[in-house]
């Protein structure tokens, strides 16, 4: 996983605009400040951990959404507001050291599996499929093998996860990690960086290739520009981006083979940050899982076990009509 040096690169290219004072923005701010309640307004519980924000969008069956390196409670409900549509109501917490949620002193993927058990016990909920994002598969899989009881599904979507033999990345030198401290908390540099190197930035780090995204349709490239943008305020998500550089940056080995709920686990083969590596987490199904193809180079690979139906695109979701059963829409691409 190269991702603590992509967060590095990704500093390096917001310090390289610090020099110029852009006067839009302070208005770039409040308008990013003003996003994060777009989809609905933060709650938050006292726990063991410290504080978890969260906020909850839609009706219907409850689904856990995990969010990725930058992101919040935003950034989850951003990703699944497909589901919202098609009757779901979105559970999407803030990890620690995002937005509202506190930072303790172990903020380990273990800890935040247990702070996202209260979170349920907290909203009353038993059990409910669980969705990952990037780095936020690593504490969706801990939750998986924390609270077996408690996981109706688990769909890790190009997940972060330890790959056998994969060597782990070297650790950033002293001016890599003195950007990484200071760089990544200042909402005007990463302001600028997407000013100056809007294609650099979602390259390293939403690890898509900026020509597809010029070949998208304008729709799909608003929502890649949305997810960029709305990582400001950066400030605001320093604590969490530099704790994903630690645990996505080398991401511990875990009993994957213990994993009790149906799992389906997507990936890309042209996400740069490598995941589709992670995505067979070979080790699922007693017989393996079964690699499938649909449109592009997406991958799907999914264990033998109950059934679990995601959808591409804009596809129409079904809700469950079998015992063991999990439709869920998805749509990919610069997650």
């Amino acid at each position: 996983m190269r991702r603590r040096t992509v967060l590095a690169g990704l500093a390096a290219a917001t310090a390289a605009g610090g020099g110029v004072l852009w006067a839009g923005h302070a208005r770039r701010l409040g308008r990013a400040r003003a996003a994060i309640t777009a989809d609905a307004e933060p709650r938050a519980i006292d726990s063991p951990w410290g504080r978890v924000e969260y906020a909850v969008a839609g009706a219907g069956p409850p689904v856990l959404m995990i969010h990725g390196t930058g992101g919040g409670f935003d950034q989850a409900l951003l990703f699944t507001r497909p589901l919202v549509a098609a009757g779901w109501q979105v559970i999407a917490p803030s990890r620690f050291g995002y937005l509202g949620s506190g930072f303790p002193a172990d903020a380990g993927p273990e800890a935040q599996a247990d702070a996202l058990a209260a979170l349920l016990d907290a909203l009353g909920i038993a059990r409910l499929p669980v969705i990952g994002g990037s780095a936020g598969a690593i504490p969706a899989i801990a939750f998986a093998l924390r609270h077996p009881s408690r996981t109706a599904a688990l769909l890790p979507v190009v997940p972060v996860a330890h790959v056998p033999g994969r060597p782990a990345p070297p650790p950033p030198d002293a001016v890599a990690a003195a950007i990484l401290r200071r760089g990544l908390r200042s909402d005007l540099l990463f302001d600028a960086g997407v000013a100056l190197a809007e294609d650099l930035m979602i390259a390293s780090l939403l690890a898509t290739d900026p020509a597809l995204v010029r070949a998208a349709g304008p729709a799909e490239r608003a929502r890649v520009r949305a997810i960029l943008h709305g990582i400001l305020p950066v400030s605001l998500r320093a604590r969490g981006l530099l704790n994903d550089a630690r645990w996505a940056g080398d991401p511990p080995a875990m009993d994957l083979a213990g994993i009790a709920a149906p799992t389906l686990t997507i990936s890309a083969e042209d996400d740069r940050f490598g995941t589709a590596a992670a995505a067979p987490l070979r080790s699922l199904g007693r017989r393996g899982p079964v690699p499938t193809r649909s449109s592009g180079r997406m991958s799907r690979h999914r264990p033998q076990g109950p059934a679990l139906a995601v959808g591409a695109g804009r596809m129409a979701c079904a809700r469950p009509s079998l015992p063991g059963q999990v439709a869920l829409p998805m749509r990919f691409g610069a997650a």
